[in-house]
């Protein structure tokens, strides 16, 4: 039998206000612990430098009145819980080191925060933004705080439940048009063709003038339900209603009422206070797709920002979307393949009580492509594609038909597949026509098809 947690008064009484604290002091249920990588000169000291960042970041500014500055500063100052230097010297450094770097840990008190994002992400990367070569790793958050957000409405299981499609990865196709007649027709041959999922460009948002949302929404839905008709499958449109607060909501309803079955946000620059709002709202009965663009503002530099693994994992789910489009490690924006994989961990991996978000890596994709994606990600995934699909010989219907025949592919014969692809459709001749005919129109106009 244990003994009930508690904590030394002694200790506490001396040491409890301290801006400082072990690692133990944190793994409890009233501290969110952010992560960060954090880089000094040498001259500083390490722990010194994390007390200047919990001060700015918590009590800082605090000037005692009435209060008692120990009282406040227990319960309020947010604590370095963890200085690690990355190489961890030991017994001496280099004398001509002029930048020392580490991994600090933070353990922010409950006491001080909000479950709403803006105080949540000020307190975590607020003025220290500003401050030299500091980038937000990671937060690790507690049940009790978790247990506030509600998350994705559908995420990967109630997705698949709307589409009555048990197992195997989806397909995406993005409708980047001008015209209504353009988009009508790239939609229904899309659908036709096999995808599962029919999305607008990002920047196809809200009721732009050129397609006008009521109208686009009103036509793509002819075009699902006779496609529909003809395959016996159903697509789901994600149309962009992309806006400011006010019409985002307006631009929402305008779209149910139409008749659409899933909305697309850019997420990033729409906000994620404002995502969030959206998901929770009892009224929206459709999956929400998020849209990776801006990402890169916040995670592309090494020694800034956020993490991507943060701004397009965690706080994606946290926000309440039911998909997410994100770079793939082969794709046309420079990612490398370990974070690809760490943001579909933070989709899919368990979160507390969260659904598990639907990863849709994307950026050029190729059959070769999607067949990589299916081996790194297994079947809980989409596979998207733009010009992938509608640049086939034969037109966009073919083009999704190829692609559907790769995801066959990836549920049967996915290692011999993976390994030469040409050489395996050479093997099952006259199986995949489609297939064959986009590889051969590729490798004609010198598109390298598979990595």
């Amino acid at each position: 039998m244990t003994k009930k947690s508690r904590i030394d008064n002694y200790a506490d009484k001396k040491f409890g206000w301290f801006p400082e604290g072990l690692q133990e002091i944190a793994i409890s249920n009233d501290y969110v612990i952010g992560i960060y990588y954090a880089a000094f000169s040498s001259t500083l000291d390490p722990w010194y430098m994390g007390n200047v960042v919990v001060q700015e970041q918590s009590v800082g500014s605090y000037f005692p009145v009435h209060s008692e500055p120990k009282d406040i500063l227990r319960k309020f100052s947010a604590k370095v819980v963890g200085v690690y230097e990355i190489p961890p010297f030991e017994i001496g450094v280099p004398h001509d080191l002029k930048e020392r770097q580490y991994i600090i840990h933070v353990a922010y008190p409950l006491e001080g925060l909000d479950t709403q994002f803006p105080l949540l992400l000020t307190t975590l990367m607020g003025n220290i933004s500003m401050g030299g070569k500091i980038k937000l790793l990671d937060v690790i958050f507690p049940p009790k705080f978790l247990a506030e957000f509600q998350g994705p409405k559908f995420g990967i299981e109630g997705i698949r439940k709307q589409l009555k499609v048990p197992e195997r990865p989806f397909l995406t196709n993005i409708d980047h048009a001008y015209t209504l007649e353009d988009g009508k027709s790239l939609f229904y041959e899309a659908a036709i063709g096999g995808a599962d999922f029919i999305k607008d460009d990002e920047s196809t948002a809200g009721d732009i003038k050129y397609l006008p949302l009521e109208d686009r929404v009103t036509t793509y839905m002819e075009m699902r339900d006779q496609a529909k008709e003809e395959t016996g499958e159903d697509t789901v449109y994600f149309v962009n209603i992309t806006a400011g607060p006010n019409e985002l909501r307006e631009n929402a309803q305008k779209a149910i009422d139409c008749g659409t079955n899933g909305l697309m946000v850019n997420y990033l620059t729409v906000g994620l206070p404002v995502v969030r709002e959206l998901a929770a709202d009892e009224s929206i009965k459709v999956p929400i797709l998020g849209h990776m663009d801006f990402a890169g503002v916040y995670y592309e530099s090494e020694m800034s920002g956020i993490s991507s693994f943060l701004i397009m994992g965690k706080l994606a789910r946290l926000a309440g979307l039911d998909a997410l489009v994100y770079p793939s490690a082969y794709s046309k924006a420079p990612f490398i393949r370990d974070k690809y994989l760490a943001c579909a961990k933070a989709l899919r991996y368990p979160f507390g009580a969260l659904k598990p978000v639907l990863p849709m890596p994307s950026g050029g994709v190729t059959p070769g492509i999607a067949l990589n994606l299916i081996k790194d990600l297994g079947h809980d995934i989409m596979i998207g594609a733009g010009v992938g699909i509608h640049s086939h010989p034969q037109g966009t219907r073919a083009g999704a038909k190829a692609f559907r025949q790769v995801i066959e592919i990836g549920m049967t014969n996915l290692e011999e597949a993976a390994e030469d692809l040409e050489d395996y459709l050479d093997d099952h001749e006259g199986e995949y026509p489609e297939l064959v005919q986009a590889i051969e129109s590729w490798g004609k106009a010198g598109i390298k098809y598979q990595f």
